[in-house]
């Protein structure tokens, strides 16, 4: 069975291979799902790491539709994982009824020609799993990351059974989401080929006041947050 680590940050890219995983999905700001790692990290883990690197292609947080600019900054993105080298790329769009936008993903397919392609965990979401996964089979998607649409791969295995017998030899089902050394032989006892862990632990800095510069409120699936025009104008009529 192969374990792919998911790495945010250079240091856990390094710690990753140090302690023997087969491969890394590198992202940015775990704490809301992943998004997409900077330049400069992508080109020193290239730079430093032997193991596959596969990337996350997620241009924010929140939900997975997004608009022709945000596929223009992935497509990008794409292309300069394909300059340097990485091995695959994790990404992929649903439309508003949370189905799988087969046209844009095969977008972003086609910019990830000749790296391996991951449908990530917006899979979660789909309403119908098994009639989606079909998309995906059409697509030639090579893997889906998925907890089985529940908290954690363990609590999902049912579905993730389903969706291994659906997909065959035909693209790999790879579970995600909470797998630990404690939990993770019920997978290869279920017979799944690769099994996705963050693997984090949580260390005090000891730097740092007791100002916080998180914003719980900005923390939800279910919400897009930009930049609001009138109160951009509101701010530059006060200061004139």
């Amino acid at each position: 069975m192969l374990l792919e680590v998911c790495a945010n940050s250079f240091e856990s890219a390094v710690c990753a291979q140090e302690a023997g995983a087969h491969r890394i999905e590198l992202c940015s700001a775990l704490g809301i799902g992943g998004i997409t790692p900077s330049y400069g990290m992508l080109k020193q883990v290239m730079e430093t790491l032997n193991i596959p690197v596969h990337v996350l292609i997620r241009p924010r947080g929140g939900h997975f539709t997004y608009s022709e600019e945000e596929l223009s900054v992935m497509k990008a993105d794409i292309k300069f994982c394909k300059e340097i080298g990485c091995a695959g790329i994790v990404s992929g769009v649903l439309d508003r009824n949370q189905s799988i936008d087969v046209e844009k993903t095969a977008e972003l397919m086609t910019a990830s020609e000749g790296m391996s392609f991951t449908f990530h965990r917006a899979f979660d979401w789909v309403l119908s799993p098994e009639i989606e996964l079909q998309k995906l089979l059409s697509l030639k998607v090579d893997r889906v990351l998925t907890s089985g649409q529940e908290k954690s791969a363990v609590a999902g295995i049912d579905l993730l059974n389903r969706l291994k017998k659906i997909a065959s030899n035909q693209l790999i089902i790879m579970p995600g989401g909470g797998i630990t050394a404690s939990n993770v032989s019920v997978f290869k006892e279920q017979g799944f080929e690769e099994v996705h862990s963050s693997a984090t632990k949580i260390i005090a800095s000891g730097i740092g006041t007791g100002i916080s510069m998180n914003t719980t409120a900005m923390i939800d699936d279910g919400k897009e947050i930009i930049s609001d025009k009138q109160k951009i104008k509101g701010l530059l009529e006060r200061i004139k």
